[in-house]
């Protein structure tokens, strides 16, 4: 146990130590932390939907005489867990990214894993952009593939790396983010998908920070493009729960057939699924219309940024705030919440050393003002 304990006193003694913070309430762009009512800029409920009362009751009287208003599935989908509002789901999904089919996992980072450790096999080889989130360096570790990761949205060195290694392998994968989940930039699908055709490989996106947040349709950045598998989150823009893949028959029967994370997992509750299937089919226009307010606040934030001279990565409604030293990170952010504003401390092994930051993730109800407030103290600290 010792061991345990000396680890722990070493990230604290680095201000990398970490706790659950002690959120007592949510509610709209609000939560409540310690008795204090604080502006909420570290959600990933970029549409703020998940806190929203009258959708939730209006769902509930939707389905409450349904028999998919059922808090546990009680099995995996491959026994007794799965209900025709499942498929109903993967059907909308796969006519929204047109594919031919879709399957859904239990989390964004189970997704991940178990497509890339299931698809990638020994002598195969995966190309990773070097941010790509932990699910997806998890999943090739976990694989029996050989992986090569490139410099960041760099593709001079993939296709070098692409040049030196595609051949000595039976199957490739190139593996990307749309919108970086720690930096807010954004792929250039249009380049990966040249050069997944220039040397016969597959190209899965992760559309995580995209889906319902900043594209067409609910359809990912990824649309119009030739991209073979796409996975994302509803936990996030959708404000619901649970993560798909979409892609070929072929893939996905393999994945529904091998990926040890879907095989292996207890499915989702039936009233999450059908909360999911609800907003994407019955309330589009709530999701358009929040969607077009996050796109307001994103281009009035990036513009007041620029007016500032400060320079940022971001290209999307995520905007790092990079500080460096763990410390003054923690400094920084603990007198944001001082000031009112929740902004938790990114630090490592999140994001690569002396890179720690503040990650303002805007949503659709957050006021200008509020961001202005805080980009104004923050100047001062970069």
């Amino acid at each position: 146990m010792s061991f345990y304990y000396n680890e722990l006193e070493k990230l604290k003694e680095t201000h990398s130590y970490r706790q659950i913070p002690d959120i007592e309430e949510k509610n709209d762009k609000f939560v409540i932390v310690d008795g204090r009512k604080l502006i909420n800029l570290s959600s990933n409920d970029y549409l703020n939907l998940s806190t929203n009362e009258e959708l939730a009751k209006e769902f509930i009287n939707y389905v409450e005489d349904s028999p998919q208003f059922q808090f546990s599935s009680a099995s995996a989908r491959l026994l007794s867990g799965t209900t025709r509002v499942y498929r109903e789901l993967e059907t909308v999904l796969a006519k929204q990214f047109h594919k031919d089919a879709a399957l859904i996992f239990n989390t964004g980072y189970q997704c991940n894993l178990g497509v890339i450790s299931t698809l990638a096999r020994k002598g195969d080889i995966v190309f990773s952009d070097k941010l790509n989130h932990a699910s997806i360096i998890d999943g090739m570790k976990l694989s029996d593939a050989d992986f090569k990761r490139y410099k960041h949205l760099d593709y001079d060195n993939l296709e070098e790396l692409l040049k030196k290694y595609r051949g000595q392998y039976k199957n490739a994968i190139i593996v990307s983010e749309s919108v970086f989940s720690m930096d807010g930039d954004i792929a250039d699908i249009r380049k990966l998908v040249e050069l997944k055709k220039k040397y016969d490989a597959l190209l899965m996106i992760d559309e995580a920070h995209a889906f319902c947040s900043i594209d067409d349709n609910c359809a990912g950045m990824s649309d119009g493009f030739d991209v073979d598998i796409i996975t994302a989150t509803f936990g996030k823009a959708l404000g619901s729960f649970g993560a798909f893949a979409v892609s070929n028959k072929t893939i996905i029967n393999y994945l529904i057939n091998k990926a040890r994370s879907f095989i292996f997992s207890t499915a989702i509750p039936p009233i999450n699924i059908a909360w999911t299937k609800w907003l994407l089919t019955e309330k589009k226009d709530v999701i358009e219309h929040q969607k077009h307010k996050l796109a307001r606040i994103t281009i009035a934030t990036h513009k007041y940024l620029k007016s500032l001279d400060i320079d940022t990565v971001s290209d999307s409604h995520i905007i790092p705030v990079v500080i460096g030293d763990d410390g003054k990170t923690v400094e920084v952010a603990e007198q944001l919440k001082s000031m009112g504003y929740f902004v938790l401390p990114i630090r490592p092994p999140t994001v690569p050393k002396n890179t720690s930051r503040l990650r303002l993730s805007l949503t659709a109800d957050i006021d200008f003002d509020d961001i202005r407030k805080v980009i104004d103290y923050l100047k001062n600290e970069i």
